[in-house]
């Protein structure tokens, strides 16, 4: 089977590697905007922009099915994208919501970009859930600023306390993962992990083609530390 996948940076590799684990056997081309990123930044209008011509490039590949591997265009543009392709477009967000409702949480803390957060679909789904804007956090990831970075998150979750679980609502996210768990300890709930074990997939034989718009020596050393010797 032939798997598109995008999504504004590295992130989304998260994302190719729980569905490498579930799905090994299959075609895998996945993009990479780093020339734009981050998202969470940019209006509607952008991201959907910017998202047609991935779906264009995904389908000049002739995938069987897309994988929006970015919570930010997920929760912005999702219903907009389904219009313009005919190959089926699945969002990361929608089986989280699902999985997060079935284990009945009393409360779960959400961090995402402030695109995702502002157009609260996970609040409109998940009532006992407390939403958390972290703008610097994709710029700090890509950047690999280890430092900084956990003094950010620090100072991000100060305040926070008692939640039974946290969901990564960022494919970026999952990269720090033991970061966070070291600040909040407690369930993590990781978008790409759910969606990977949920779908079904036609095994074929493994190949992974992948591309980014923008790339540098930080690019590149990122794609090694997420996928190892993947590829």
């Amino acid at each position: 089977m032939r798997i598109g996948m995008f999504d504004s940076g590295v992130g989304g590799l998260t994302v190719l590697k729980s569905f490498i684990k579930y799905h090994p056997n299959n075609e895998y081309f996945y993009y990479g905007d780093t020339l734009n990123v981050p998202y969470g930044d940019k209006t509607k209008e952008e991201l959907l922009e910017l998202s047609k011509k991935i779906i264009k490039y995904l389908e000049n590949k002739k995938v069987d099915i897309i994988i929006i591997a970015c919570g930010t265009i997920s929760s912005n543009v999702y219903d907009d994208l389904t219009k313009i392709t005919n190959i089926p477009i699945y969002s990361i967000i929608k089986e989280t919501i699902n999985y997060a409702l079935d284990r009945k949480y009393n409360k779960i803390l959400l961090i995402a970009t402030s695109a995702t957060v502002n157009s609260h679909i996970f609040k409109k789904n998940i009532p006992n859930l407390i939403e958390m804007s972290c703008p610097k956090l994709v710029p700090l990831i890509e950047s690999r600023k280890k430092e900084e970075l956990n003094l950010v998150l620090k100072e991000y979750f100060k305040d926070i306390k008692e939640i039974d679980a946290i969901i990564l609502g960022c494919t970026h996210y999952p990269i720090i993962k033991e970061e966070i768990k070291n600040i909040l300890n407690t369930s993590i709930i990781d978008m790409g992990e759910i969606l990977a074990q949920k779908i079904k997939t036609i095994d074929t034989f493994q190949s992974i083609d992948l591309y980014f718009s923008k790339t540098d020596e930080k690019v590149k050393e990122n794609i090694k530390m997420i996928l190892g010797d993947i590829c």
